[in-house]
């Protein structure tokens, strides 16, 4: 079920980045193709996948969902052009192909970034793409602004980069997961809420639960991969967390007791659900698929 249904969503937000990402003109070319290198170059595409699941559940279009589903995978794309730097975490490799400073320059890639993330909140706030009541949209946005900001992902990552070397108890290894990777897959599924525009308190309450539980568990997920899987399975270089001496959840927990965790968390986003009817089955299949995949 959930392949297909993931063919139909990448195929939906897909063509609408296509969209978003020709040059206006002809001097712009360059960054334009370092931001559509960074975006269209593979990608599971699980954050606008959650993004039209959440709007779906509560009786809501693709059509609503689509400014939002192409708004966090623009963030997630600038946010991992970014991470991927020299300073930062210094890969060669992503979606296994060069990083976009490989391909590029690192100058390029940091515009490129910083280009990705403005176009995001131009896709929220724009009435063609976000077919919303301005309060609605304006809402959205300081939804997806929080979660990508020093409050989320970019806090989470500045709490990452000063862990390095550092042991870690469960307590702060989870903080700092919930913000640099949850904050986002948190945003996705509200943002669909959002956007279907029949989302009272207690559907957002449900949803934030199941969001909180799946976003530690693909950080979970991520760290078993890094590893038990391999370089060019993952796209990106393997064992690299462990060269660095990164905290993770394997080292932490032990590899075994890391799957059973990964396994609680997607029961405690099933068990979120379990108000919701057949509309919702695409965030339980979501929910499964975080910790049942390869890559």
């Amino acid at each position: 079920m959930i392949a297909s249904y993931q063919k139909q969503c990448q195929a939906r937000v897909d063509a609408a980045l296509e969209n978003l990402l020709q040059p206006p003109r002809s001097e712009l070319a360059r960054l334009y193709q370092a931001m559509r290198y960074s975006v269209v170059n593979g990608g599971k595409r699980v954050r606008p996948l959650l993004v039209y699941a959440a709007c779906e559940a509560l009786g809501g279009t693709a059509q609503q969902a689509e400014g939002a589903a192409c708004a966090v995978e623009l963030i997630h794309a600038y946010s991992l052009v970014h991470d991927d730097l020299p300073a930062m975490d210094d890969d060669d490799l992503r979606r296994g192909q060069p990083t976009t400073h490989k391909a590029f320059d690192e100058a390029c890639a940091i515009l490129a970034g910083d280009g990705l993330q403005a176009l995001a909140f131009e896709v929220l706030a724009d009435a063609r793409y976000s077919p919303q009541s301005a309060e609605l949209r304006l809402e959205m946005s300081r939804t997806l602004a929080r979660a990508a900001g020093p409050a989320g992902m970019v806090g989470g990552q500045a709490i990452d980069l000063e862990s390095v070397g550092r042991r870690l108890d469960q307590q702060a290894l989870e903080t700092m997961h919930r913000h640099k990777t949850g904050a986002l897959i948190e945003a996705s599924v509200r943002l669909g809420a959002l956007a279907s525009g029949k989302a009272d308190a207690d559907a957002l309450g449900a949803l934030a639960t199941y969001a909180q539980a799946i976003g530690l568990a693909f950080q979970v997920q991520d760290d078993i991969l890094d590893v038990e899987s391999d370089t060019a399975t993952l796209g990106k270089t393997q064992g690299k967390d462990q060269a660095n001496d990164k905290p993770t959840y394997p080292a932490l927990l032990g590899l075994e007791a890391a799957k059973a965790y990964a396994l609680e968390l997607r029961d405690q986003a099933l068990a979120a659900l379990a108000a919701f009817g057949a509309g919702a089955e695409p965030l339980r299949a979501l929910a499964r698929y975080i910790v049942e995949r390869r890559h």
